[in-house]
């Protein structure tokens, strides 16, 4: 289906989290499972991006007080596109990522 790549800002982040939660490894898989799926997934921000809920098994509280991870979707053909993983953060310290955040991020990793 469709290939994912990670971006060096989400991989940073997804370190410091995992050691916080041990189940993170498996609960990112199953959201990359799921995206394989279904890549159009989550609200949609603009500009290909995609913010989806994701639930941190260790935590125990679902996917409202789980963790938050900020996708760019792009499909090029049916069945053929690519997801890159732009940014991960634990709900309980941010609720969201203001617009000027997310086009910095988007600059950062040469999508605008």
């Amino acid at each position: 289906m469709s290939p994912l790549s990670f971006l060096l800002n989400s991989r940073k982040r997804l370190s410091v989290l995992a050691k916080r939660y041990r189940s993170l490894g498996q609960d990112l898989e199953a959201l990359v499972d799921s995206l394989r799926e279904n890549p159009i997934q989550g609200v949609d921000l603009g500009y290909g991006l995609r913010k989806l809920r994701m639930a941190i098994s260790s935590k125990g509280k679902g996917k409202s007080g789980g963790a938050r991870v900020i996708t760019h979707t792009f499909i090029w053909e049916e069945l053929k596109g690519v997801i890159k993983l732009l940014a991960i953060y634990d709900k309980s310290e941010c609720d969201s990522i203001p617009d000027s955040e997310l086009r910095e991020l988007m600059r950062r990793n040469g999508l605008l």
